[in-house]
């Protein structure tokens, strides 16, 4: 691809990305938390669990994550601030999952909040979107999001048609949603 195409495929980008901030933020949708998981130093010889600390505010839009200064993330693991209850030891997973909802308390999150962590930023560089194995990836010179593992060019929808998708459904949610 010229550097001129090059140039046009992130531009498109960035408008879409600029485009669906002001929507969103014109429409007054409601964002939720981007975190990071952070363990506190020990005090008196006593380890302290992690917390989440929230770092932006975020829309969630499906397999990427929109931040209020425009910044793009892929979507990482997503948790409700709510007391975690005693552990039941009944599989990996679900402790895991006690464990970040309890991180999220301790974060000081309020009680039923959405907090997502563990989110890669996208890089808006060429270079690093071109037939990248990520969720958003440049194609023969289209910018595309991959919605589902193992997405192929194919099956991958068009970028901009992706955000101002899931915009409209956090705008205008479908009934009963």
């Amino acid at each position: 691809m010229d550097a001129a195409a090059a140039d046009a495929t992130i531009a498109a980008m960035r408008d879409a990305i600029a485009a669906t901030t002001k929507r969103l933020a014109d429409a007054a949708v409601a964002d939720e938390s981007l975190a990071e998981m952070v363990t506190p130093r020990r005090i008196l010889f006593v380890q302290r669990e992690p917390l989440l600390r929230e770092i932006a505010r975020v829309w969630h839009l499906g397999v990427l994550l929109l931040a209020r200064d425009g910044t793009l993330y892929e979507a990482g693991v997503s948790t409700r601030a709510v007391e975690p209850g005693r552990p039941n030891y009944q599989s990996a997973s679900g402790e895991e999952r006690r464990a970040h909802r309890a991180a999220a308390v301790r974060g000081g999150f309020a009680p039923g909040h959405t907090v997502n962590f563990d989110a890669r930023p996208v890089s808006l560089d060429l270079e690093a979107l071109t037939d990248a194995a990520g969720r958003v990836y440049v194609h023969d010179g289209r910018a595309l999001v991959r919605w589902t593992a193992g997405a192929t060019p194919a099956t991958s929808i068009d970028f901009a048609r992706y955000l101002d998708e899931r915009a409209s459904l956090l705008i205008d949610p479908p009934a009963g949603a």
